[in-house]
């Protein structure tokens, strides 16, 4: 939503338009250029990462689980938001399962959790809508402490905000607990990474 409840239409990062809010797709050099300018460099190499991962599966879109298991393998910071190594390895692992196993009911669908605003127009072209979401989520948490480049622990408590994404369905199957850690995000708000 605007600010002041306002729901207009607006173009979002990619040139469409969305209803309430912005998102991000890289479909364009200069719309990555924007965003990674918007990103420290350690999120710009973890979105880097998922695009490859995403294309490497072959699935159509970057989605809110390539984005979190680019976070786990990128980020100290984000490893030290769990309980502990063996709590980060159970995740890797059913991220790694992704394409053998786990997750393939994913395969060849498109990650709506239906907890994000429709995306009208062109859509957001290469990245599903709750993947969108989150980037657009990690670049308000961002702006909300007056910093100009989201972080990749933004990003982290974005992906946690969405209870239907599929990070979050990874978060739960690896028994983390979603509310513990989106608290102690919270808390870990100012001076992140």
């Amino acid at each position: 939503m605007l600010p002041g409840g306002d729901a207009r239409a607006f173009r979002g990062w990619w040139g469409g338009v969305v209803q309430n809010r912005t998102a991000y797709s890289g479909a364009d050099d200069s719309v990555r250029e924007d965003l990674d300018s918007r990103l420290t460099v350690e999120l710009a190499s973890v979105v880097s990462a998922a695009r490859r991962r995403a294309t490497r599966d072959g699935d159509r879109q970057v989605d809110t689980a390539h984005l979190l298991h680019g976070l786990l393998e990128s980020d100290p910071a984000v490893r030290a938001a769990f309980d502990g190594g063996p709590q980060v390895a159970r995740l890797l692992g059913y991220l790694v399962q992704r394409s053998i196993g786990y997750g393939l009911q994913w395969l060849g669908t498109v990650e709506d959790s239906g907890a994000v605003p429709v995306v009208t127009e062109a859509g957001v072209p290469g990245w599903s809508p709750a993947a969108a979401a989150a980037m657009d989520g990690a670049l308000d948490r961002a702006h909300a402490r007056y910093d100009t480049r989201a972080g990749c622990l933004d990003l982290l408590a974005a992906l946690v905000d969405d209870p239907e994404s599929r990070a979050v369905e990874v978060l739960r199957r690896a028994s983390v607990d979603t509310a513990r850690l989106a608290a102690r995000l919270d808390g870990d708000r100012p001076g992140q990474d």
